[in-house]
């Protein structure tokens, strides 16, 4: 694996000067003579505290007159040489490695530092074991892929029983926070009422619900030492993408009140506020630009997020503007924009039928050349007749230049409309930063969907149409 080290020397708060401060020794023959790096990992970055050369001997010390951040570390010599450990709050230890494997590594002076090189073999030990019953199965029969599907199990269990033994070992300890990290632990079914357990439904439902409500009780969101780790971020990531039943109201429940937990602790409180405002804002699941808004308002324009300055703040603050009046759920902002034959004015809410597309194109667009005709083509036609009309908006102000399109795809049967001086503010109310935008109406012009591919457009306007395969 190759690895990115950020070339900063980051300086970091500890204890007073006056305390123990940080010694570490290194024993590294294979890099005698050379430079090497002490790295502490933060998230998905991996930042350079230091770097020394070794003496012949391979020998040399990392000292720093304050503790450091407790953390998983790297002592790197180049990409294909380098090797974690684990820092806590004791750290005037040594560190020996011949080789840069992790056989060959030793920690003396640091009892959480050795329990975690012991813990790096176990891991390789279990992955040999893993990857040998995989090589068995895959030419193994049904009956005995059961078989060895019960011992893969059986391989986590393992790991979840070292976890906990080592966790009772050492109480209290940065080592066992972070073995247990990512320990989750299982519903006990049988517990449930008969009725549940016999009902595959409800069995599953309440095991996601279970599992939902503990995925973090062995990982505390206000203890800032699981920044200096690669933990957090997949454990954030799949909180979002996975434990969360992916519907909007139960995200932003869980998120925001997670994002409450973390307050206490302001680096954890600004990480997670800040990584769940990135991922709502990127997310593909359709709905969740709400989730964005909700926490762009709640901790960045209200001046809680005291990290974001003035031109991150600004950026916001646009998307939200472009966002608000176009969230799912919202009845769609009404538009009364001048049509082709410039004699008539068609209003949005006044368009009678069971679905309506809103779509913002320009035709010099790339993506818009093929999607409108697509769009015209694979759903407008074959559907109109059942309920289905399209308010098409030309976004420019060439008039030619949209009446040549039109002509050219023969886009006469949908409603064309344009507003040449953007009077109605229909860019800002539908966000046409990016073309097309297309957003799906029912009825009541309720907004149900939002920027979709042709196919998906389809299977939405059948779907609330109920139709299949127009005839």
């Amino acid at each position: 694996m190759k690895f990115i080290l950020i070339s900063i020397i980051i300086l970091m708060s500890g204890v007073p000067a006056s305390a123990q401060g940080c010694k570490i020794s290194v024993e590294l023959p294979g890099a005698a003579g050379n430079n090497v790096l002490l790295a502490h990992y933060y998230a998905k970055q991996l930042l350079i505290n230091d770097t020394i050369r070794l003496d012949n001997n391979g020998r040399g010390i990392f000292e720093a007159d304050t503790l450091l951040p407790e953390g998983l570390y790297m002592i790197y010599f180049n990409n294909d040489n380098h090797f974690d450990f684990l820092l806590s709050s004791d750290q005037d230890f040594t560190i020996a490695n011949k080789n840069f494997s992790k056989t060959g590594l030793q920690i003396t002076g640091s009892t959480e530092g050795e329990e975690f090189v012991k813990y790096t073999k176990f891991l390789d030990g279990l992955q040999q074991e893993k990857n040998e019953i995989i090589q068995k199965s895959r030419n193994a029969t049904a009956a005995e892929k059961v078989v060895y599907q019960n011992k893969l199990d059986t391989l986590t269990n393992k790991l979840h029983d070292y976890w906990i033994k080592k966790a009772g070992e050492y109480p209290g300890t940065w080592l066992a926070a972070f073995l247990m990290a990512d320990y989750v632990p299982s519903a006990d079914l049988n517990k449930l009422p008969e009725e549940v357990r016999k009902n595959d439904t409800l069995r599953l439902r309440y095991k996601f619900d279970y599992q939902e409500k503990h995925y973090f009780d062995y990982f505390d969101v206000t203890d800032k030492r699981f920044l200096y780790t690669p933990l957090i971020t997949p454990k954030l990531e799949t909180y979002f993408t996975k434990i969360l039943y992916q519907q909007y109201d139960t995200v932003r429940a869980g998120i925001m009140n997670l994002i409450e937990k973390s307050r206490p602790c302001k680096p954890m409180f600004r990480y997670i506020v800040s990584y769940f405002l990135n991922e709502s804002y990127n997310s593909k699941l359709m709905g969740l630009d709400a989730l964005f808004d909700d926490i762009a308002r709640k901790y960045y324009l209200s001046g809680m997020a005291y990290w974001a300055d003035s031109a991150t703040i600004a950026t916001i603050r646009e998307n939200v503007i472009f966002s608000e009046h176009n969230l799912l759920g919202m009845t769609a902002p009404e538009l009364k924009l001048e049509g082709l034959d410039s004699t008539h004015y068609y209003s949005l809410h006044e368009i009678n039928a069971k679905v309506t597309v809103v779509l913002i194109y320009e035709p010099n667009c790339s993506h818009c050349q093929t999607y409108v005709p697509a769009l015209y083509k694979e759903v407008f036609l074959p559907y109109k007749n059942y309920g289905l009309e399209v308010y098409a908006i030309y976004s420019m102000d060439n008039r030619e230049e949209w009446v040549d399109f039109i002509q050219k795809e023969n886009l006469y049967d949908w409603i064309n409309v344009w507003d040449e001086n953007n009077f109605s503010g229909f860019k800002v109310l539908y966000d046409a930063r990016k073309t097309p935008a297309v957003y799906v109406l029912d009825q009541n012009k309720k907004i149900i969907a939002k920027n979709l591919s042709v196919d998906q457009v389809k299977k939405v306007v059948e779907s609330e149409l109920g139709i299949t395969n127009p005839g």
